[in-house]
């Protein structure tokens, strides 16, 4: 998803990932699911079957992990500011964890393009010899308007396409 920020020195752009569910909503499901498991395993164990139990635990243990880490990667942040002198982007889940500073005269972004048609084209951002990652987890028509935004922008955008083999 794309924010565009109000910045004093330039122009700056908020990128993050759609979030299809919510944290609460998220706990709503892992109970839904904790409550029919936890069901089903205490009806098979008081049938004799009491091996269930522990197998249920470490299912729902797998699920909450994983409802967890696709949570918090879903709030994951890039920014990147625009200033007549130079590019930053800053990255980071909930406060920013790295950041790079580059002359916007010498940046450029690198688009490799996909060699089927089901893939996302690969952003980075490209200084000398520094490649960030960039908009790893952009859908494609947020892509395209990120695309539209750096070339407005002035930001040179290299399009790289894979070399063509044989058997594609």
């Amino acid at each position: 998803m794309l924010e565009y920020l109000d910045y004093e020195e330039g122009r700056a752009l908020r990128l993050t990932p759609n979030r299809s569910l919510s944290w609460q909503g998220n706990i709503i499901f892992f109970g839904l699911i904790a409550v029919v498991t936890l069901m089903v395993a205490v009806g098979w164990s008081l049938a004799g079957a009491w091996m269930i139990l522990p197998f249920a635990g470490l299912e729902l243990a797998v699920v909450a992990y994983g409802l967890y880490y696709t949570s918090r990667q879903c709030y994951r942040q890039e920014v990147l500011v625009l200033t007549p002198d130079t590019v930053r982007l800053e990255k980071g889940i909930n406060q920013k964890d790295s950041e790079w500073t580059m002359p916007r005269h010498w940046v450029r972004v690198i688009m490799e393009m996909p060699r089927h048609g089901f893939a996302v084209p690969r952003l980075m951002l490209a200084y000398h010899d520094t490649r960030v990652p960039l908009a790893r987890f952009l859908n494609p028509e947020d892509l395209e308007a990120f695309i539209d935004f750096l070339e407005n922008a002035g930001i040179r955008v290299e399009r790289h396409h894979p070399a063509g083999v044989w058997w594609f």
